[in-house]
């Protein structure tokens, strides 16, 4: 029998949020009985003309949504857009309108994450806009609690609504120790509530 699957799904644009997809994955792994599913989705154009290849040049795979059908749990990551989360993300939600009517998602646990080029560049308003679409799909929402320690000392990253990354406009600023902690326990917190849930099924 195959093991349960939480989709990791993120988009990035320099790297950052990929590297905290990837942590997320590794604490969700660190979960006997669940491994994770990296996916992503492709750059949108304003030329209606322009597509992406099928197949990314390097990375995770892009999503489909039969990806969300065969989830036990969601991990949902974006750079910060404005507040908000990027548009290839948002593309994909909006296209999700067959999953949403077939209750896909329903009652599985999620969570979320960004990274963003400044302090203040709206990381806790993108974690809960992009919680919105999660909800209308009925999905149980994760966050981090203050249990986790580093959520009270990081100078870069974190709160209660997801963990975040500071990357500085340049994009390249690495993840810190703080972040990295935070992103596991996110995976580890995530994947144990998902194997509650079926549990209880």
């Amino acid at each position: 029998m195959n093991q349960a699957e939480i989709l990791v799904l993120y988009y990035s644009r320099y790297g950052a949020t990929r590297d905290l997809a990837r942590l997320i994955a590794e604490g969700i792994e660190s979960v006997p009985g669940i491994n994770a599913r990296l996916r992503t989705v492709p750059a949108i154009s304003t030329v209606c003309e322009a597509t992406e290849a099928p197949v990314p040049n390097e990375g995770a795979p892009y999503v489909e949504y039969t990806d969300l059908q065969e989830c036990v749990g969601l991990a949902l990551g974006s750079p910060t857009r404005f507040g908000n989360m990027a548009a290839p993300m948002k593309y994909f939600w909006d296209g999700s309108s067959s999953e949403w009517l077939n209750g896909a998602l329903i009652g599985k646990p999620a969570c979320v994450f960004t990274s963003t080029g400044s302090m203040h560049g709206g990381q806790e308003s993108t974690l809960l806009t992009m919680m919105i679409p999660l909800l209308h799909h009925g999905m149980v929402i994760v966050g981090l609690p203050y249990s986790e320690s580093d959520l009270m000392s990081s100078n870069t990253g974190g709160s209660p609504y997801g963990v975040t990354h500071l990357a500085h406009a340049d994009g390249r600023a690495p993840i810190s120790p703080e972040e990295q902690r935070l992103a596991k326990a996110q995976g580890k917190r995530l994947a144990e509530t998902a194997l509650k849930l079926l549990q209880k099924k």
